[in-house]
């Protein structure tokens, strides 16, 4: 299938229909999430490398106020270790996401695997896809940071841990928008923000069903906003 075609099916075809499922499973499961929001000072998002690229979208480059997320779950009765468990999130990424909506499609690096330096485009609807880059990687946990083009100017974390006998498994950015109009979408009116929740906490339920475990209560989200950050490049 060439890049044409690849287009009118993408945003003639497939869009349309993901964005209409995802509208219906926002709508079945948006009060049966746990919303705390933060207080207080920013919480400023680990240091990048020095290595990390050219083409990194800094937060200070951004729109709007930065925004620190995070979206957690725990597992109960899953046989499969931290270790395991993001060893298998790390093979196949789309095998969590919400596909409808959200396809993570590997530019640079090595199939079935996540690694320092591999390059995702995060395919979405409407005019922004998600270039990122892996800037950390460990038995746990990889973090991603947001490259020219992207929606949002910032980074993200995918990790897992141990909660006593049961899996934690968590999501955590620290991002503003990556221009004015993506601010107006996010942060003004709420769709492309409301869409993202939609994704990440669909991600969270994956990672249950992943883990061959059940999940324990509701995916809880806790969300910082500040206009005025301090601390962040």
């Amino acid at each position: 299938m060439n890049r044409c075609l690849r287009w009118v099916y993408a945003y003639a075809v497939r869009w349309p229909c993901g964005i209409a499922l995802g509208t219906w499973r926002y709508a079945r499961h948006v009060l049966l999430l746990r919303r705390v929001a933060e207080q207080g000072e920013p919480i400023v998002p680990p240091p990048l490398p020095e290595n990390c690229g050219d083409d990194v979208l800094w937060p200070g480059e951004g729109a709007g106020p930065l925004f620190h997320r995070r979206y957690r779950v725990w597992i109960e009765g899953s046989p499969w270790s931290p270790e395991r468990l993001m060893a298998r999130i790390a093979r196949d990424l789309n095998a969590a996401s919400p596909v409808e909506i959200a396809v993570f499609d590997k530019e640079t690096g090595g199939q079935g695997c996540v690694e320092v330096g591999d390059e995702f485009v995060v395919r979405l609807p409407g005019p922004w896809d998600g270039p990122v880059r892996v800037v950390d990687r460990a038995p746990t946990r990889f973090r991603l940071v947001t490259r020219q083009g992207h929606l949002e100017a910032g980074q993200i974390e995918f990790r897992v841990g141990h909660d006593g006998a049961d899996l934690r498994f968590e999501i955590e950015s620290w991002a503003r928008s990556g221009d004015r109009l993506a601010d107006l979408l996010y942060d003004k009116i709420g769709i492309s923000r409301e869409m993202q929740m939609h994704m990440w906490v669909h991600f969270c339920k994956r990672v249950c069903k992943l883990a061959q475990g059940k999940r324990i209560g509701r995916v809880e989200i806790h969300t910082g906003r500040w206009t005025e950050p301090s601390g962040v490049r």
